[in-house]
């Protein structure tokens, strides 16, 4: 088993050094293929498979395939235990090549194709322990992403008045009409799939899935995928006015980090802060900058599958308890991987240098540097200051003298899931300086006041001592006037969004379709024309059979009817 772990380990890090090279390529050449295959035609209609490699996809791909590489190696000692280790191993390649599909596609049928691959596999994925608390979240993820996949397929069928399916061909020709609706359409899937409000319940439920899987949909798989198709329809988007969407993503980020400083399960709170970061992309994607939104993408790859892998080693010592308040005194025990914990932290806050500081603060001062709105531009730098909250709210938890409530005794470090954090480290240091060499070689420069220089870094010093202040709070303080516990259940909830996509749909639901099964399934049709033969042969079958079983007693009694009947007779 740990030879085939192995063995895939060795080929997508191979496969992957090789795609990010290639996309190197590409890029400092602009070069760019598109490779068309026919796969059948009739009359004039045609079904073909497209690939379309330029240095975006190849280097995305380069990206995915590493950081699944790393993923592999790591579940071969996380799930040496599971008597279904070769399922999950094969699950989990199914979803790498799902993701494939969907970044090499120039053709909306294979990118459904992709999509959907998502979308299945993941429930598999979040299903995979088989509890109730598994079977809800999974059914929570695929409904939420089935609207963005019927998106998907309203989107194939208004292209289809163009005459194909390859959007690269007609994104500067296409109908006001059609591109009006393309547009909306494609937002929503993308909506979903990237789980901005109202779609954001799904993402924190998804964590029952097994941690390394966490790693790899929360870096750069599933939850990407939204992001990604924006970037690739970003010539058809831009025609439109975007407001909307641009608040939308970044009420989502203020959400979300609103919702991690009030939460005690340490995978949800890593969860909501890629949810914060899925708003982040979306933000500056709307503002009119994919490139940058392309750039964050990349880099947060690779800091938060560190993030995610350093998580469920800690779990993993920690007897399998996933709240932040039984931890303590980490630093002492595992002391490398809270190391690479800290890293992957402070890259996520922006920490000057490391690989989240280039692609943020490329954001913040592309927004300062735009006409933005003072309410948006309030509300992003407050969420970034929210970034830097939960995250040293985290260390401080997790890392500071002991305060846990249990005791523990396996601490340990595993070599095989030390070489994935190692390379992880070296990624999340160095590859936000390397990516901005190769994506932007001609930096742009930004004359700014002094106060809006310095603006990023007071939110972030402010953040820091705003997560310490939290870290120190009892459920019986106040903050305000209000209890500390209301304020932790009110906002702790994501906004009631939870509540509102599972029991205000589910309760209303559950009455209808059993009301459409009783007037479609049951209705005079089906009593009067095809349930009469079944009905009368159910009914004579009864009765042979309570005949059969009470035969002696139904002699006995007809012979007494028999003779009583004489009787009568013969008077």
């Amino acid at each position: 088993m740990f030879n085939l772990y192995k063995t895939w380990f060795f080929l997508l890090l191979i496969c992957g050094t090789s795609f990010f090279l290639l996309g190197c390529f590409f890029l400092l050449n602009m070069i760019s293929y598109l490779l068309d295959w026919e796969v059948i035609s009739l009359n004039s209609s045609y079904l073909s498979m497209s690939i379309y490699l330029d240095w975006m996809s190849t280097m995305f791909m380069g990206s995915v395939m590493l950081i699944s590489s790393m993923v592999i190696l790591y579940s071969s000692s996380y799930m040496s235990n599971d008597i279904f280790k070769i399922r999950f191993l094969l699950i989990v390649l199914l979803f790498v090549l799902s993701m494939m599909f969907l970044i090499i596609s120039p053709n909306l049928i294979s990118i459904l194709l992709g999509w959907d691959g998502l979308g299945l596999v993941s429930y598999c994925l979040v299903i995979y322990y088989q509890n109730n608390k598994s079977y809800n979240a999974g059914m929570l993820t695929i409904l939420s992403n089935r609207i963005g996949d019927i998106c998907i397929l309203i989107s194939i069928s208004w292209l289809f008045n163009m005459g194909s399916w390859n959007f690269v061909y007609y994104l500067s020709f296409l109908d006001s009409t059609i591109s009006f609706w393309l547009m909306n359409l494609l937002i929503l899937a993308s909506f979903t799939k990237s789980a901005q409000i109202p779609f954001s319940s799904w993402l924190p439920a998804a964590m029952a899935a097994p941690t390394p899987v966490s790693a790899l949909v929360h870096s750069s798989t599933l939850v990407t995928a939204g992001v990604y198709l924006l970037i690739r329809f970003s010539e058809l988007i831009y025609i439109y006015n975007l407001d909307l969407f641009l608040l939308i993503s970044c009420l989502t980020m203020f959400m979300s980090g609103l919702s991690a400083n009030f939460e005690y399960d340490l995978k949800k709170i890593i969860a909501l802060s890629t949810l914060s970061q899925l708003g982040l992309m979306m933000s500056v994607l709307f503002m009119g900058n994919f490139m940058c939104s392309y750039f964050h993408m990349l880099t947060h790859a690779f800091f938060k599958a560190l993030m995610f892998l350093c998580a469920g080693l800690i779990i993993h010592c920690m007897n399998d308890s996933q709240d932040i308040r039984h931890m303590g005194y980490l630093i002492n025990c595992i002391p490398f991987t809270c190391a690479c914990f800290c890293i992957s932290n402070l890259s996520l806050c922006g920490f000057p240098f490391l690989s989240g500081f280039y692609s943020k603060d490329m954001s913040l001062e592309y927004m300062s540097y735009n006409f933005i709105n003072m309410y948006i531009y309030i509300l992003f730098y407050i969420s970034v200051g929210l970034t830097v909250c939960y995250s040293l709210r985290l260390i401080y938890f997790c890392f500071k003298g002991s305060n846990g409530l249990m005791s523990f005794n396996l601490f340990y470090e595993d070599k095989t899931m030390l070489y994935p954090l190692v390379l992880l480290t070296i990624l999340s240091i160095l590859s936000g300086s390397s990516l901005m060499w190769l994506i932007f070689p001609y930096p742009d420069f930004f004359y700014f006041p002094l106060i809006l220089s310095i603006l990023p870094l007071l939110f972030l010093i402010l953040g820091a001592w705003l997560g310490y202040s939290i870290s120190m709070m009892g459920l019986y303080d106040s903050v305000f006037g209000f209890s500390f516990n209301f304020i932790l259940e009110f906002f702790s909830c994501m906004w009631f969004m939870p509540s509102f996509s599972t029991y205000m749909l589910y309760n209303n639901s559950m009455l209808y379709s059993k009301m459409s099964y009783i007037f479609m399934d049951h209705s005079w049709g089906e009593y009067t024309i095809s349930g009469v033969l079944p009905n009368l042969i159910n009914y004579l079958s009864s009765y042979y059979s309570v005949y059969q079983l009470n035969n002696v007693k139904i002699y006995l009694i007809s012979y007494i009817f028999m003779f009583f009947f004489l009787i009568i007779l013969i008077k």
